[in-house]
């Protein structure tokens, strides 16, 4: 499993522990994304045909999900981050209590992007 990954699944059991809403609503959100990322593209899975034709049994007409790099990862998480950096942007003129939630956010997202700073 990624380092990333596994990073993330420690630090949302954490925050789930320690009943931080929003770092639980951060790491699930990441999580989820890479998850999304790692779904196989509808065009790659197997299309319906002849009944004769078909895959028998359970699974048998599964497709095995991707698997991300670590890079990959760092990628998903790293749009995740900018995704919240750029909401915060948006925000600060309307809702300066919204932005800082999205900034803080990016804060808990960078410290998977960038161990060391953290």
């Amino acid at each position: 499993m990624s380092a990333i990954r596994t990073s993330l699944r420690t630090a949302l059991t954490d925050a789930m522990k320690s009943r931080d809403r929003a770092a639980v609503s951060v790491y699930r959100q990441a999580i989820a994304a890479i998850d999304n990322a790692e779904a196989v593209p509808i065009e790659d899975a197997p299309r319906a045909g002849a009944v004769e034709a078909s895959a028998v049994g359970a699974g048998a007409a599964d497709v095995a999900r991707r698997e991300l790099t670590e890079a990959e990862i760092h990628a998903v998480v790293c749009a995740e981050q900018h995704s919240h950096e750029l909401a915060a942007a948006e925000l600060e003129p309307v809702s300066p209590p919204k932005a800082e939630e999205h900034r803080l956010a990016a804060a808990l997202l960078g410290r998977f992007l960038h161990p060391g700073d953290g």
